[in-house]
């Protein structure tokens, strides 16, 4: 069996209450019970981690990256300013898919830097909470788990 480890960041705690009309009105342990059901991952073990501080994010990215086959990461607001969740990514050898709810590209113009996207194996936004199912799906689909 496989394993994925998603890891989310700062205020992602608070989905279903923060903004839901950007982020949507679904909580993410309830969302994470259905993604963990789905028939097409009944082989893989979905583990999950959040955190609200960048440095147990780059400790669980440390630990997570040498326990886990891959790493589907919303970095949230680290995303455009932590150089050292970009520098924990480069020192893991698993792969890590860096997702994010909202389409970055129509919010403020600061959130079109990412400072991990140059150092993910690929990244996937715009798709709600279906971002994460997507990152998951890629796993399987480029066979990234094996490369």
């Amino acid at each position: 069996m496989k394993q994925i480890t998603i890891i989310n960041g700062p205020n992602l705690n608070l989905l279903g209450k923060r903004e839901p009309e950007l982020y949507g009105n679904e909580n993410f342990l309830d969302y994470l019970k259905k993604l963990r059901k789905k028939k097409m991952f009944s082989n893989i073990d979905i583990v999950y981690y959040q955190d609200n501080s960048e440095g147990k994010i780059i400790d669980l990215l440390h630990y997570s990256g040498f326990q886990t086959d891959g790493i589907v990461l919303n970095a949230g607001a680290y995303t455009h300013t932590s150089i050292g969740i970009a520098d924990a990514i480069k020192s893991i050898p698993v792969p890590v898919i860096e997702i994010h709810i909202s389409n970055l590209h129509s919010r403020e113009s600061f959130r079109k830097k990412s400072f991990l996207s140059p150092v993910c194996k690929g990244t996937i936004f715009g798709f709600g909470l279906k971002s994460y199912e997507l990152g998951i799906i890629s796993f399987c689909l480029q066979d990234l788990f094996f490369t």
